[in-house]
């Protein structure tokens, strides 16, 4: 046998699932893949940058190097799981502030993101800490001891368990805004006895000249307007106070704080001046601290409803959750028919979806929900899919279909085996997926953290510096603004400077500041998983919201990912034969080209013969040695510089010709993609060639249109021929200079950086193994979920089409873009409001307009700020798909 025969680059460690050492092939392995009469020269040459196997191969490590570096960089996006802690009694964005405050004062912390909306704080350790859950309960501790009660939530807990804890926090939150409707009736009762008094007023300046004596002049009394203002704080205002002191008490003041020492101040001045007449303040205004308590906690109200409505999405991903099952047991030595549901020796037991294994066999009643996914072993009925693909028709499912977890049984009873644990099912992972992206802040949020963290404490000083101002230096250099009512009737200045430092406290809103990214993020993340779009966090949102730029994949991608063989030509051999060779080689490859080969051999019968040391090239081709000889399965260029023996340019000719006539005679359309891969055997080189043909996907041309109408630059990437790839750029609308063809996995990965080197921010669009790198590499990598399976580009991906559709990186985008403007609208009116606010609550139109808040209106306005960032966040919930008129 001729030496040097073949060239081959060694794929990197990942691709072999062997370690990488300093050798370039551990001994096992080549034990395993080649004879033993093949050893000694591999033995030889292992220690040095090339080496020859079986004296025919060289396998390089140079040409990977850049591949290696990506994947590793793929594994950085999979690996480093954050510690998730549940954190309750976050009221603001300074809750948020402290607590991140308090978990990265600890040394173990290397960065932590706090998320009020959902309660959890997820913290990245640092790598040297060994027990990581001693960490998690020192720093729940700490939590805790600082006022927030914490606890470390379980990684890897059951389906049970996790929808318990989503109901459970649900419930929490129902049971919440039921108590504070209560609070609200109970607080704007004693609103409307406090303000009573003023009624009569009101009704004698419009000339009705009612309400006198009896309940009337009672409600004038000072020492009754004191009871009531000891029933707001004593009562519905408890809890409040309560929170705030408590704040004070753990050095990290809240909202609470704020409105409780307004709230005291003003009822504290009251009394004294009441108990105190000598004193001659002439200060009783006890009606304020209870309207001021009854705008506070309406608004709380509002807002608690609001970001109830907020999880509804999330919600209704967790009703498609099933905790329970029914686990079939039969006899082994049954002989039930194979159509037939359940036999009569059957036992069904109801168990835990946590307790289901692989292989077991369920049942599955109309109307229930999967739990699990599987296959259907016996029975026929329909299954409503939606959730999964968006289309409302329900699908037919019989003996051998794949069922998922999530979606409904209409129909008939179905058995079912099942492919994954409960943890492990499809719809788990989305529920997963979400959660998790619902923890990840985007970066625009420091910014807001950055306010919120000492805005408590600046305020409480602007406080004191207006109370300063105007009862020493204002309402003497600005007299007149004692005529003013804030000023009482005898226009005291002790109550005009009280009163402006109560505004002050009140009309501040951190809350605003806190909500403004989480709400948006938690609307928006939650809202692309009900239409099948997953995206992995606020931080990828932002990224995707500024891509400019959107390089696709082509096989999988812009076409359908179902490649079949559409002819085979050999000069030599006969079809089958060089067929069987391919199906041979390709059969452990997971390329979808590599299954049409396959499923062809297996649609003809053909028997496939053994192989052994198979390695695979992503992009090029696969190599394995059969019957002593090494056969090369791939593009023209890789097989044919596998082998020395090269063919006559004069059989290529004749092989493409003989090819294009085969072709010729099949139906075909301009919406197919033609590709073609060659066979090469040891000492033959060529042998012969197969033409795959992949339909393009028929949203693949308006996806690409919808993209440039944004101004988005679209670039095609691929592995394949010339001829294939710029056959598919022209028919879906992608320039020639922006189509790159022969590109291997590094290459891509290079182009792609290059981009962004050239300042474009991207967008990479794949769906395989050999996209994993440039997905990772990308400012957001998006990939297409395949027949629901999971592979390195998902997994490599920050946002993931669940249904499969390329059209949703159009809504992707759309979505992300409109969540980030929502941000940015939610940002800019929380600085706005307490930028214009806090001032004018000062006094600062006192003078010249004769203008000046109450304590009641400043904690009215406060709430209705509180209001306007969640409602406004919620609107994102009428964002319309750009693709819905698209017919697919």
């Amino acid at each position: 046998m001729a030496s040097n025969l073949l060239r081959l680059p060694l794929p990197p460690p990942s691709s072999l699932h062997i370690p990488h050492t300093g050798k370039f092939l551990e001994v096992k392995y080549v034990n395993r893949c080649f004879p033993k009469q093949r050893r000694a020269r591999i033995r030889r040459h292992c220690s040095r940058p090339v080496f020859w196997v079986s004296n025919s191969i060289e396998i390089s490590s140079q040409s990977f190097e850049s591949t290696e570096t990506s994947i590793e960089s793929v594994k950085s996006v999979t690996s480093d799981k954050p510690v998730l802690l549940d954190v309750s009694g976050m009221m603001c964005g300074g809750c948020v502030a402290r607590v991140k405050s308090v978990l990265m004062s600890d040394d173990r912390v290397a960065s932590a993101v706090v998320n009020m909306l959902t309660e959890t704080a997820a913290v990245r350790l640092k790598p040297e800490v060994e027990v990581v859950a001693d960490a998690a309960e020192s720093l729940a501790k700490r939590l805790t001891d600082s006022g927030f009660e914490a606890k470390r939530r379980v990684s890897g807990m059951g389906v049970a368990e996790n929808v318990k804890k989503w109901k459970e926090m649900v419930s929490k939150k129902e049971d919440l805004l039921v108590k504070s409707r209560n609070r609200v009736a109970f607080a704007w009762t004693l609103v409307a006895l406090c303000c009573g008094s003023h009624t009569s007023h009101i009704l004698h300046s419009l000339g009705i000249h009612i309400a006198h004596g009896g309940i009337w002049d009672l409600l004038h009394n000072s020492y009754v307007k004191g009871g009531l203002a000891v029933g707001a704080l004593l009562g519905p205002g408890r809890e409040l106070l309560f929170d705030g002191i408590k704040a004070f008490g753990k050095r990290s003041p809240n909202m609470n704080s704020l409105v409780g020492l307004g709230s005291m101040a003003a009822f504290s001045i009251s009394l004294i001046s009441l108990v105190n007449p000598e004193l001659e303040w002439d200060a009783s205004f006890f009606e304020e601290p209870v309207m001021l308590l009854g705008f506070v906690l309406l608004g709380r109200s509002l807002e608690e409803r609001a970001k109830l409505k907020a999880s509804s999405n999330m919600n209704e991903l967790l009703s498609l959750i099933s905790t329970q099952s029914r686990l079939v047991i039969t006899s082994s030595d049954n002989n039930t028919a194979a159509d037939s549901v359940l036999s009569s020796d059957s036992i069904c037991v109801n168990v835990p979806v946590d307790d289901i294994r692989v292989g077991d066999s369920l049942l599955v009643l109309p109307g229930e929900t999967f739990p699990v996914d599987g296959s259907v072993l016996a029975g026929r009925s329909v299954v409503d899919e939606s959730m999964l693909t968006g289309e409302s028709l329900p699908v037919f499912k019989e003996e051998g279909c794949s069922v998922s977890a999530g979606t409904i049984n209409w129909d008939g009873p179905l058995r079912i085996k099942a492919s994954s644990t409960g943890s492990n099912s499809t719809i788990s992972k989305i529920v997963r997926m979400v959660e998790d992206a619902q923890g990840n802040a985007a970066p625009v949020q420091r910014l807001a953290d950055a306010i919120a963290g000492p805005f408590v404490y600046t305020i409480m000083s602007l406080s004191a510096v207006t109370f300063a101002f105007w009862y020493y230096i204002g309402s003497h250099i600005f007299p007149d603004v004692l005529l003013n009512d804030i000023a009482g009737p005898d226009g005291d200045p002790l109550a005009l400077s009280l009163k402006l430092a109560v505004d002050v406290l009140v009309v501040s809103c951190p809350c605003a500041l806190g909500l403004a990214t989480p709400t948006a993020i938690l609307i928006g993340t939650s809202l692309g998983a009900k239409r099948g779009y997953l995206i992995r966090g606020g931080d990828v949102l932002e990224r995707l919201a500024s891509i400019d730029c959107v390089a696709l994949d082509k096989t999988g991608t812009l076409t359908e990912g179902r490649p079949v063989v559409s002819g085979v030509a050999s000069l030599r051999y006969k079809e089958q034969e060089v067929l069987e060779l391919a199906a041979a080689v390709e059969k452990t490859a997971t390329h979808p080209i590599a299954k049409a080969i396959v499923n062809e051999a297996a649609a003809l019968n053909l028997e496939t013969p053994e192989t052994r040391g198979q390695l695979t090239e992503p992009g090029f081709g696969t190599l394995a040695e059969i019957d002593g000889c090494l056969v090369a399965v791939g593009s023209l260029e890789w097989v044919s510089d596998r082998f020395l023996k090269k063919n006559d340019s004069s059989d290529m000719v004749k092989l493409e010709c003989f090819l294009d006539h085969k072709l010729s005679s099949t139906s075909s359309t301009s919406r197919y993609s033609k590709t073609v891969v060659y066979v090469g055997r040891e000492g033959e080189g060529i042998i012969g060639a197969i033409a795959i043909s992949d339909c393009l996907r028929q949203d693949a041309e308006f996806t690409v249109a919808r993209l440039q109408e944004k101004g988005i630059k679209t670039v095609l990437l691929s592995g394949d021929r010339e001829g294939a790839v710029a056959t598919v750029a022209k028919n879906v609308g992608i320039e020639s200079e922006s189509t790159n063809y022969s590109l291997s996995p590094e290459m891509k990965f290079k182009f792609i950086s290059d981009l962004q080197s050239s300042g474009h921010r991207v967008a990479m669009v794949g769906d395989g193994i050999n996209d994993a790198p440039s997905l990772a590499q990308a400012d957001v990598g998006i990939a297409l979920k395949i027949e629901a399976q999971e592979n390195a580009a998902s997994n490599a991906a920050s946002v993931i089409l669940v249904r499969n559709k390329l059209s949703h990186v159009v809504d992707a985008l759309s979505l992300a873009q409109a969540t980030m403007s929502k941000v940015y609208q939610n940002l800019a009116w929380a600085i706005a409001y307490n930028v214009i606010s806090i001032p004018i609550a000062a006094g600062v139109l006192l003078p010249q307009y004769d203008f000046a808040m109450t304590p009641s209106l400043s904690g009215g306005l406060m709430a209705l700020s509180s209001i306007f960032v969640v409602s406004n966040s919620l609107l994102l919930q009428l964002h319309k798909s750009e693709t819905s008129g698209n017919s697919l």
